[in-house]
Order: structure tokens, then sequence, then C-alpha cells
């Protein structure tokens, strides 16, 4: 084998990876376990200890040097279907934006264009601002567009002589701005939940962001820091010499508190501000405090500050803690008696951005702020009337901020009060910037300068123009999902891993006998690539995601099976065991990448069309496609050469034989006449299509799952069962004639409801109400003890993108194969052949649905499914191109199709020696899906039955379908074949 030993250390260099990396999962796992033993105190269990101790090792060294922060960055992430957690998909609204832009015009045309705009995008995948600018101009032809958006909100950018182009600009930048700042807004604010691994993102080419909170077990209040509006304020710095001697006090208090713990009392007394160590020996040796050794056993005042508080300068005016601190630190400073130490009219604020620590851990600056609790700030962002980065006369990057009149008078005032001062920027409580004021600034037009990047300017100035656009956000789309479902989903994903895998390595061993055991080697190195693949490149394992690698279990064994299918007929053909391996490998080669590749490209479109666990489905796809290739072809290959070895320095040769009794006479000299029947495959096909489709229209469609309609949907668990028809009934009332479905969901102790009621309503009141209505309708079972366990809603609108999406996703998928089997075959005769196969199978699976209904077998179109229906056109065409590419093998690349006599023989020849790779193939991944279909519980129900149906209609389309066509459309009516076949 050529590269063998390229191969072999490739393959050690990347088990190497993959196990170092699969560790940090181990390491995750245990800090976690110790985390969750830290909360239970006397047997109950309290979250905040549990963030405070993971949040004192955040930017600590936990393994091999690396901080637990890194640690859980390299681990393998689970998606919330299987951890539990939060999943949300905020929107930005363009329609407020347009508004704030307009100075909230009253221009009728203005408000036509705005409604057909929100019309339009319920059937459009375009941007909100595109369909209002192609409204404007349909409704007011003659009307430019800077009459509406040429005011005082956009002085310096726009005027009444400005071109649409340019007012178009400037609404682009505004609303991709405020996408961007409510990103970054949502990145800060998701610091509060104590979220250890959130994962946030922009979703390419809408005003949405996605955010996955797992272990998030208060959705409600979540979802409230989400959809919050931002807070931004101006606030007065408060000097050291306002509030240090509160300082001393502290200081006085914490080390009577800590002789109160040696001594085994409880602290009461408020601590004596006048006690040596105070305030003044803390200024005059601050620098030299911070460097002690914290663990010194030292009781006065200075010390036991220091210990908790450190002095940032040598002054001791700017002060800061420990990341892992902080909640100790706003504990203590919430205490009645710590209050009473500070003046009443400050509050203390965190800076937002942290500043390294030597130890690896992270310092977080505070300051004390001119603002009474609870009481508003003297000045906040409404005034904002734009915000910018540019440079200074110097070159500097700097940040320029300009306000309204209102903002302009109060803005002078403060800065002429607080000349050699500074002035705190202030979003959502905390600190971004505090500048100082260098004199009085009039006319609400102020620059920021400093050691700035022109990264961190954008950055302040997108925090302070937060204020100037109210971009209100709303939940669109949200589920959470209870850390008891996600148990479950784990315990039915692992299952169906491990039956899968087991019933695969009994096949292959039955089938093939000793180089069975080989493909299973090969097999396993396949899991553990995917493992190791996921963890490198941080992606989430879903549900959906365990389903693909069971899949891929099914399909990696094609690889497995092309070859040896191969080598058993070069043996049979009477060539030497070495030889025959050789030519093996290398006439299966052609057909693997071929029928790999075309998967692959089903897989990238799950990735860029599906969004949370189906895009997760479509990475494990794709990596256990690529690592399927590369153990089946490198690596096994390696192993049979070893085997084979073995075996003829042993004397041995004959032995290793590729079949065993069950195989051995299986398909042999099978001749079957498939072309000559093919009118009766034809009428079965188009007739159980048409009943499908008969059925379906009977029963009024298809039963679409709550993101392709929207709505709400809750799992309730319940301590003893109910029929669901019974909920049902006592459920009607609650909606006001909306509707609500009930059915059970794993097991008779949950059930599913869901509701379309107050679909168009995505407020958070709206939620409540909802809820609300279902809490009640559950009253009356109370002796069942019902418990919402999982909730999920999904709006009107984004439930209209998905479905569009969804569709636009199968349609991509028949154009890429179909330009692919074009380049690779060079005649559209395949490539219509194998697109009309893969419609007949989409058809077929979609049909199914309605005739299964009909004997009670319920299943819910949803996007996992639509997932299964893509990858059962993968799988087809991998199928389909293994009879093309032996066809092709046969005749030629550049055969001239026309001869029908030929291409009969050639292409009934061709299917009956690809047989048994049809049928092995097909049992192993239809033993992998029956698997899932029984043990994948009712999340995965959807798409094993797509898949199980697929499986064996796609089998049947390669053969009874696809080539068929290839005769139908191809070929003229020579009699005299003009080259003979090779076999």
């Amino acid at each position: 084998m050529r590269y063998k030993n390229a191969i072999i250390w490739l393959t050690g260099i990347i088990s190497a990876l993959c196990l170092f990396f699969l560790s940090f999962t181990w390491k995750a796992g245990a800090v976690r376990e110790d985390a969750t033993k830290y909360a239970t105190v006397a047997g109950k269990y309290d979250p905040a200890r549990r963030i405070h101790y993971i949040d004192s090792l955040w930017k600590q060294p936990v393994y091999l040097g690396f901080t637990l922060q890194e640690v859980t960055t390299y681990a393998l992430h689970k998606g919330l279907d299987l951890e539990g957690g939060l999943h949300a998909v905020l929107e930005v609204s363009p329609v407020e934006i347009l508004r704030a832009l307009s100075g909230k015009s009253n221009d009728v045309n203005f408000e036509k264009a705005l409604a057909e705009a929100s019309k339009a995008q319920a059937t459009s995948t375009k941007p909100f601002n595109e369909l209002f600018f192609e409204a404007f101009a349909k409704i007011a032809p003659n009307q430019k567009l800077a009459t509406i958006f040429a005011n005082s909100t956009n002085v310096g950018k726009l005027n009444f002589s400005s071109s649409d182009s340019q007012v178009k600009k400037v609404i682009n930048d505004e609303i991709d701005g405020a996408v961007d700042r409510v990103y970054k807004t949502i990145q800060t604010r998701i610091d509060k939940l104590g979220v250890a691994n959130p994962n946030i993102q922009r979703l390419p080419g809408t005003n949405r962001i996605q955010v996955e909170l797992p272990g998030v077990d208060n959705p409600d209040r979540a979802r409230k820091l989400l959809s919050a509006a931002s807070k931004l304020e101006f606030i007065e710095v408060a000097e050291i010499s306002e509030w240090g001697q509160g300082l001393n006090s502290l200081g006085d208090y914490l080390a009577a508190e800590e002789k109160a713990k040696k001594n085994g009392t409880i602290a009461t007394d408020k601590a004596d501000s006048t006690k040596a160590g105070g305030l003044a020996g803390q200024l005059s040796g601050a620098a030299k405090t911070a460097k002690t050794d914290s663990a010194k056993k030292d009781t006065t005042a200075g010390s036991a500050l220091t210990k908790l508080f450190l002095p940032l300068d040598n002054q001791g005016r700017t002060w800061g803690v420990y990341r892992k601190d902080t909640a100790r630190v706003n504990e203590l400073f919430r205490r009645p008696e710590v209050k009473v130490m500070f003046p009443s009219n400050l509050s203390f604020y965190w800076n937002a951005i942290g500043i390294p620590a030597v130890n690896g851990d992270e310092i977080i600056q505070f300051e004390a702020l001119k603002k009474v609790p609870g009481q508003k700030a003297t000045l906040d962002g409404d005034v904002i009337t734009d915000a910018g980065q540019d440079y200074d006369q110097n070159g500097r990057p700097e940040v320029t901020m300009a306000m309204n009149g209102v903002g302009a008078r109060i803005w002078k005032n403060m800065t002429a009060a607080n000349v050699g001062k500074r002035i705190a920027i202030v979003l959502d409580d905390y600190i971004y910037s505090a500048p100082n004021i260098n004199g009085e600034i009039a006319g609400g037009r102020s620059s920021i300068s400093g050691s700035f990047t022109v990264e961190q300017a954008k950055d302040l100035a997108n925090v302070i123009k937060s204020g100037k656009l109210s971009a209100p956000t709303r939940i669109v789309e949200d589920a959470f999902v209870g850390p008891s479902l996600g148990q479950e989903a784990i315990n039915q994903g692992y299952l169906s891993m491990l039956l899968g895998l087991v019933l695969v390595v009994v096949f292959m061993i039955g089938y093939y006998g000793s180089p069975g055991w080989m493909a299973n080697a090969a097999l396993l190195f396949n899991v553990f690539f995917i493992a190791g693949v996921l963890v490198q490149i941080q992606a989430a394992l879903t549900l959906p995601g365990i389903a693909g690698i069971v899949l891929t279990l099914g399909m990696a064994v094609d690889a497995n099976v092309l070859i040896n299918e191969r080598i058993r007929e070069e043996l049979h053909a009477g060539k030497g065991l070495m030889e025959s391996i050789k030519l093996g490998y290398e006439k299966a080669l052609s057909a693997i990448i071929d029928g790999n590749v075309t998967t692959i490209l089903i897989g990238i479109i799950l990735i860029i069309f599906g969004s949370g666990s189906v895009k997760g489905f479509g990475v494990t796809l794709c990596i256990g496609l690529v690592t399927s290739v590369f153990t089946a072809v490198y690596v096994s290959h390696i192993m049979v050469d070893w085997m084979a070895k073995r075996a003829i320095a042993a004397g041995k040769e004959k032995e290793v034989t590729f079949e065993t009794f069950i195989s051995k006479d299986l398909f042999k000299n099978f001749n079957f006449d498939f072309i000559g029947k093919r009118k009766y495959s034809y009428i079965f096909s188009w007739a159980l299509i048409a009943v499908g489709i008969i059925v379906l229209t009977i029963q009024g469609g298809f039963n679409l799952g709550l993101d392709f309609k929207g709505g709400r949907s809750y799992v309730v668990e319940i301590a003893k069962p109910i029929e669901a028809g019974t909920i049902k009934d006592a459920l009607a009332n609650s909606f006001e004639g909306s509707g609500v479905e009930v059915k059970t969901f794993n097991g008779p102790t949950k059930l599913k409801i869901t509701t379309a009621y107050l679909v168009e309503d995505e407020s958070a009141a709206a939620n409540q109400k909802v809820r609300a209505a279902v809490e009640n309708g559950l009253k009356k079972f109370a002796d069942s003890k019902p418990v919402i366990v999982s909730e999920s809603k999904v709006g009107a609108t984004i439930a209209d993108d998905i479905l569009t999406q969804s569709f636009i996703s199968i349609l991509y998928a028949l154009i890429a194969i179909f330009i692919y089997i074009l380049l690779r075959f060079r005649k559209w005769q395949y490539s219509l052949g194998g697109i009309v196969a893969l419609t007949h199978d989409v058809l077929v699976v979609l049909g199914m649905v309605g005739i299964t209904r009909l004997f009670g077998f319920e299943l819910e179109v949803d996007q996992v499914f639509i997932a299964a229906v893509l990858t059962v056109i993968g799988y087809s065409i991998n199928d389909t191109v293994v009879v093309f590419d032996r066809i092709r093998e046969e005749i030629g690349i550049d055969a001239d199709l026309s001869n029908k006599e030929l291409m009969i023989k050639t292409i009934n020849q061709s299917i009956n020696h690809t047989m048994s790779r049809t049928v092995m193939t097909a049992t192993t991944v239809f033993l992998v899906v029956t698997v899932l279909l029984l043990f994948g519980g009712d999340i995965l129900r959807g798409f094993s039955f797509a898949m199980f149906i697929g499986v064996v209609f796609g089998a049947y389309s390669s053969i009874f379908v696809a080539a068929p066509i290839v005769i139908d459309f191809g070929t003229g009516k020579k009699k005299t074949p003009a080259v003979e076949p090779t076999k």
C-alpha cells in the first residue's frame, strides 16, 4: 500500500489529538460534579453556590495549566436537548428603527410602505428594509426618501437633497449597527446569569440573534434579561475622599468578622472606623500592602481589607476585586450594616472590562458613582443623537458623540460642575468608560480620547449609540428544556448509539468473518474520530447529532461493503489475496468518493439552512462521512493488509475468503431482468405516490410541527397516566377558540400540549397568559401533580421563515446533486435519472406520513423531519451513484447511450453485480434506523420514520427508477451493440 507509513503517522497524530481534546471533557465534567456537591448543603441544592464555585475557578488553572474557562471551551458541548436550558431567537425590530430614524413621521406613504413591507415579510426571505424600500417606491414613485428621513435625528448624515441610495445606506447601516449593539449588550448581560458555556450568534442575513444558555434553571429571569431595553446613563464619579472613610470602616468590619470566626462567635457590632490600620495607613502603603501574603495571620483592618480588595494604584484611589470574589463583594455591599458605612447618595458599579492578573485570574475594577440607589440618573441615553469612532488631530482613535437640545443643556451643566473630574458612561449597570472632563462642553458635541485601539473606540461608540435608537427586541422563538427531560434524551440517544453499534458489529462479522473484524475496528476508530473532531471544532452534540452518529455507523459500513464486495469479486476471478485486496480498494474508491460527496452536499445544506439541533445533525453527518472515508479506505486497508500478510506467512492464505457460510452463495450468479420489469415498477411507484397524495388531501395536509406553524408548546410531567383526550377537553375553554393539541410524549407520564393561542403576540405578557391558561386547565388534575418541565415558543413570522427555508433546502439539494452527477458522469440522462429517483423517494416518504396516519401512527412534520428527508436524498443518491459508477466502468464514460440493446444489457448486468452491496448497505442502515425508531424517543420519531421508509425506497429507486430513466430518456432503437460490456 502506498503512503502506508504516512497514514500510520497521521492516524496516530489524529488519535493523540482526539484523546487530548476529549480529556478536557472529562475534566470539565469532574469540575461540574464538584460544583454540584459544593452546592448541595444538608440535602438541599443551591444554584447560587454552584455558580459561585465555578466563578471562583473560572480564571484559575485547573488542568495542564489551562484555566476552567479554557477547559470548558475545549470540552465537548452538549446541546440544550441534552443539557437542558434556554434557547431563544431574538429579533431586533426594524419597524421601530425606521420609525425612530424618520423622527416618528406621520407621512401617509411612509405608514403604507411599513404596512406593505410587514405583510410581504410573511412570505419573503428578503430583509425587512429591502421590502420597505420596494414598497415605498411602488406606493410613492415620485417621492424621495429624504422627505421622510432628512430630520434632526440624522443631522450631518442626510439632508433634503440626499439621494435615495444615500438614505438607504444610512438606514442599512443603522439597522446593522442596532443588531450589533444588541448582540454586544446581550453578551454582557449573560455574564449575570453565571452560564458556564453560553452560545450567542447573529443569524446571517437576518435581524436575529440566537442565544443558547445551557443549565439555566430560571427561564423567566433569563427571558427578561435578554429582552429588556438597554439602559444608558451618564453618572458623576465620586472621588476617593468622598467614600474612603467607608473603606476604613469596612476594613475594621472585615477584621472583626475574621476575628469572630476564629473565636467561633458572630460579629454583630459595627466596625469602629477609628481603629489603627484605617484608611490613612492603607493609602500610604497601598502598593506594599497589595503585595503582602494574603494568608498571613494579620487581623488589622488594612490586611483584612486587602485580602479581598486590591488597590490598583500607589495612592489607593482606584480599587478592584478578583473575579472569583465578585459574588462575595456583592453580598457584602448588600448588608445593611455595610451600606451605612458609605454616603447614601453613592452607588457602586463594576467595570465591564476586566484586567488580566498575574495569577491567571481577572481583576474587576469598581467605582463609586454619585447616584442614589433606585433613582434615575441626571442624564440618560435618550438624549444621544449620534456616536461614532473618529480620529483626533494626532491621528489617534477617539469617540465622538452628539446630543439633542435637552441633553446638550444638561451636559453643559454636568461638565461645568465636574472640570478635572470624571463622568462614567454606564450601560446596563456596567461602566464602559469614565473619561476625565477637561472643560465645560456646550452644544452637545463631545469627543472622548485616550489610549484606545480602533476596535475599542468602535465598541465604546456602540455602547453610547445604544441610547440613540430604541431598537426593541422580541423573542420570536424560545424553548426551555428542563434538566430531567435532557437526561431522558441523553439516555435514549446513548442507548440508540450503543445498540446500533452492536448490531452493525455483529452483522459485519456474520457476513464477512475475519475481515468483518477489520471493518469493525475501522468503525470504532470512526466513532472516536467523530467525537474528537466535534470537540476540536467546538461543535455542540445534540440528540439529532447522536442520531447522525448512529446513522453514520450504518452508512460508514457502506464503504467497507463496497471494498469487501470488490475483493470477493477479484478472489472469485482467481486472483491472489494481496492482488485482490489491492484491486478491491482501487476499484471501490471512485464509488466511495462519489457516494460520500453527494451526501456531504446534503450535510452542508443542512448546516447552511438548518438551525439549532438540525444544524448540529448536519455538522455531525459531514464529520462522520469524512472520517468514514478515511477510516474505511486507509485505516482499514492497513489492517486488512496486516491480516492478509499474517495469513500468507502462516500458509493460510486460502482461509481468508471475505465470506462466511451465510454470505458464501448469497447473490451468487444472481441474474434478474430489472430493466425488463421497469413498467411494473413505474406503475407501483406512482400508484403509491398517488394514494399518499390523495390521503393527505383528504386529511387536510400534514400535521405541522410547532416550528412550521408557530405557537407555544409545553411538556407536562404527571405522577400517574391521564388520557390525553381528557386533558384536551379540560383545556379547550382556556384558549378562546384557538384550539389545543394534547398527546403523550415519551411514555404515559408525559404529555405535550400545543396551542396557537396568541401566536401573533410575542410579548412576555402573552407568554405568561398562555402558560397561566395551561396551568389553570391542569388544576383539575391536581392529584396527578402536573409539572411543566419544558416549554417552547415559535412566532408566526419565524415559523414561516423556517418552513420556507426547509423547502428551499430540499430544492437546493436536488440542484446540487443534479450538477454533481452531470460533472462526474458527463451525461444529463444520469442526472435526470438520479433526480427523478430522489423526487420519487421524497414523495413516497411524504405520502407514507398520510398512509400510516390511517393506522393511528401520527407524526409531526418539523425541521428534524425535513432533515431526515434530506438525509434520505443523500442516502438514496449514494446507492444510485454506485450503480451508475458500475455502468460507467462497464461501458466507459464517453459511451454512446443511444444503443438501447447494449444499455439494457449493461445496466442489468451492473445492477446484478452491485446487488449484494445494495442489500448489505440497506440492511446495515435499516438496522440502525430501526433502533432509532424503537429507542430514540418521540423527539426523533419523525426523523426515524422518514429514514426507515427512505432506506427501503432509496434502495428500491436506485434499481427500479434511476437506472430505467437513463434507458427511457437516453437510448434510441439501435439493435447492434457497438461495444460489448467488459463483464
